[in-house]
């Protein structure tokens, strides 16, 4: 294991985020929310593309089962075919509202994300999307809905809401996977926000930190037992990727960044990290 990140693109990203590994077709996908643009990188080949131009900010890509894309937009949830053709799921705008962080949770759904331009305290909320259009209000009143992710036994949700400076622990119904028993699982102390999350396949929560140039490794317990220090301040969100899962993805942004800054923006790599877990694709 290595805890040296490198540079696997000098994206220069606004606002990078939501990295997650495409086993079909070999890539990472992630996007740049401000943006409004979807990235895949081909590690192989070391070349990044702009796969989608969204038209309107994107929070979260995820794979689809059966080929294309599922996405956490501005409006709502959205589907790309593989042809390029999109078509809403779930339209849902609200005045000065986005869509942020999400996951495909084992139940199959999308569980997206929302928080107000302005950041207003409970302005955001946690959706589950399902195949068919379907949506449930998870979580209403939360402020900048952030990384989600599940237990290797799915036991287990684990959720931020970057204000609360910490990462939170749901109980899962068996079988329904409601989420049930919030309560705390690591507070993230300063300098920075804990903003998305990844499990291993140990069962550690990774978190990237918002403003601390940082990811955090948290054991089952709770306990800090790895820290990678980023080369930039405004660090997003991780995932594992490569056809072994064995290589940490984090991706990061350059808004609010002294200008000179050279390394912001850029998605990074730290190979042979540990041990990922492989993200679900999206059946609908």
């Amino acid at each position: 294991m290595t805890d040296r990140p490198e540079v696997a693109v000098a994206a220069g990203a606004t606002l990078g985020e939501g990295p997650v590994w495409d086993p079909a077709a070999r890539r990472l996908l992630w996007v740049d929310i401000l943006s409004a643009e979807v990235h895949a990188f081909d590690p192989s080949a070391g070349a990044d593309d702009v796969v989608r131009r969204t038209g309107r900010h994107v929070g979260a890509v995820r794979p689809r089962a059966g080929g294309g894309l599922v996405v956490n937009l501005r409006d709502g949830v959205g589907l790309y075919e593989p042809d390029g053709a999109f078509r809403w799921l779930a339209e849902r705008p609200e005045e000065g509202v986005r869509g942020n962080d999400a996951a495909v949770g084992p139940d199959g759904a999308f569980w997206a994300g929302t928080m107000r331009y302005d950041e207003g305290e409970g302005g955001g909320r946690l959706r589950r999307v399902h195949p068919d259009g379907r949506v449930e209000d998870v979580l209403d009143a939360v402020t900048i809905s952030n990384g989600l992710g599940w237990s290797p036994d799915q036991r287990f949700m684990y959720y931020i809401d970057t204000p609360t400076g910490r990462v939170d622990v749901f109980d899962c119904e068996p079988g329904t996977f409601e989420p049930r028993n919030r309560r705390p699982f690591a507070h993230v102390p300063p300098p920075g926000s804990p903003d998305g999350l990844t499990v291993d396949a140990d069962g550690c929560v990774w978190v990237a930190v918002w403003g601390g140039g940082r990811v955090v490794r948290h054991t089952p317990s709770g306990r800090v037992d790895r820290i990678v220090e980023i080369p930039a301040e405004r660090t997003t969100a991780c995932a594992f990727g490569g056809t072994d899962l064995r290589d940490l993805y984090v991706t990061t942004a350059s808004i609010g960044t002294p200008s000179g800054t050279p390394d912001a923006g850029s998605l990074f790599v730290v190979p042979d990290a540990g041990q990922g877990l492989a993200s679900p694709a999206f059946p609908g």
